[in-house]
């Protein structure tokens, strides 16, 4: 297998039918596709170029790094190159495929022995005679040690084992892995592209899918919420309305205050509903609720399984709060550029629709400059929680800088 290149060549549409859900994606598609079929001709003992064991697939959130992943990794599981039909693509799908090694980091950080027991995993021959493929989502929460073992993986690769990183950019990686992987970067795909996606695949009425996908900023699978769910459309709005409530400094540590409790809200209501099924398969699992020999050294297992459970539970509950959190601010950034827009006169498309009356008022209110200012302060303010700031202090004061214009 050749060595580390960046995506290259001419927008290209088809591909294998797996790649049927990446939107907006037709230059990696072509990239994958190709590579895939290279991949193929390899195992009937060909001597080709175009294929490598270590991949690195970056793009902003919402464009389809993992979605391109599970995609590929079916692609190359599959004796007919992705069919989407067959056990083997179905398999994948479902992260059921003997031979697929799903990664993704439940809590901040993924350490040193989570990796090292995946790299032992991985070295492993495949049981159906193809690739023996890990895909591991947000590799860019691998710890530094962490991110020393897996460079120990990629730089003396087992035959037939092909890893596939998913990270937001490359520059979130250490430097020796990324340049021994081949990168793959995808785009935010465009809001037409995406509505037409919610419309065919989810039934979503076409006007209402692209002003989705206008909101959601071309991420996909929050448009799908946006557009399905009322509770998530709902929540936007109460974001979008916060620049209108911040008036005072007493209003502007109150809406801060309400921002980050309805993270912790939207969080907990996730948390609650992954951590239940897990908490009663694993007491399933121990036997819990039976008799008979062997009840009581169950009982003492199960209690040292579950602290294990809920501390990975806990470190899990805290990344969805900041990610719910990121969200809203994410949403707050893009109505302040929205409002920029009006200033500026610009003929472009409005994200925050339904929203007009409110986004002419703060645009005449203050100048471009104060509206870059408020921006530039969402920014900072997402940068400090990614450092582990304390989310309520670090949206104050941003509220005071939006305030301050």
């Amino acid at each position: 297998m050749n060595g580390a290149a960046d995506v290259d060549g001419d927008t290209a549409v088809g591909g294998a039918p797996v790649f049927g859900d990446l939107v907006g994606q037709e230059r990696v598609v072509a990239q994958l596709d190709q590579a895939a079929g290279v991949a193929a001709r390899l195992l009937r003992g060909e001597r080709v170029l175009g294929m490598t064991h270590a991949w690195l697939l970056t793009g902003p959130p919402g464009s389809g790094r993992s979605v391109a992943a599970r995609a590929f990794a079916a692609a190359l599981l599959c004796p007919y190159g992705g069919c989407g039909q067959c056990p083997r693509c179905h398999q994948v799908r479902a992260g059921t495929h003997p031979d697929l090694l799903l990664v993704k980091p439940e809590g901040l950080s993924y350490g040193v022995r989570q990796t090292r027991d995946l790299v032992l995993r991985a070295a492993g021959a495949p049981s159906g005679g193809r690739w023996q493929v890990v895909v591991f989502e947000d590799a860019d929460r691998a710890t530094e040690q962490a991110a020393n073992a897996l460079l120990k993986a990629i730089e003396e690769p087992s035959p037939r084992t092909v890893w596939l990183l998913c990270a937001p950019s490359a520059e979130e990686l250490v430097t020796t892995i990324r340049s021994r992987c081949r990168l793959v970067t995808l785009r935010t795909p465009p809001p037409e592209a995406v509505a037409e996606v919610l419309a065919r695949r989810d039934g979503v009425e076409p006007a209402r899918a692209l002003a989705a996908a206008r909101a959601a900023q071309g991420h996909v699978g929050r448009a799908r919420r946006l557009a399905t769910d009322p509770e998530a459309a709902r929540r936007r709005t109460e974001v979008l309305r916060l620049p209108a409530r911040i008036t005072s400094l007493g209003t502007a540590l109150s809406a801060a205050a309400g921002l980050v409790k309805a993270a912790e809200q939207e969080a907990a209501a996730v948390t609650e509903e992954l951590n239940t099924p897990e908490r009663d398969a694993l007491r399933q699992a121990f036997g819990e609720g039976s008799t008979g020999r062997g009840v009581a050294k169950a009982v003492r297992g199960v209690a040292g399984a579950m602290k294990d459970l809920e501390d990975r539970q806990k470190s899990r509950a805290t990344r969805l709060k900041r990610d719910a959190l990121d969200r809203a601010l994410l949403d707050l950034a893009a109505f302040y550029r929205d409002v920029l827009v009006v200033q500026l006169g610009a003929d472009v498309d409005l994200g925050s629709a339904g929203h007009e009356e409110e986004l002419r008022r703060l645009a005449a209110a203050s100048p471009p400059e104060s509206t870059v200012r408020r921006m530039e302060a969402i920014m900072t303010c997402r940068e400090r929680l990614e450092f582990n700031v304390a989310p309520l202090l670090a949206v104050e004061e941003m509220a005071v800088a939006l305030l301050a214009g």
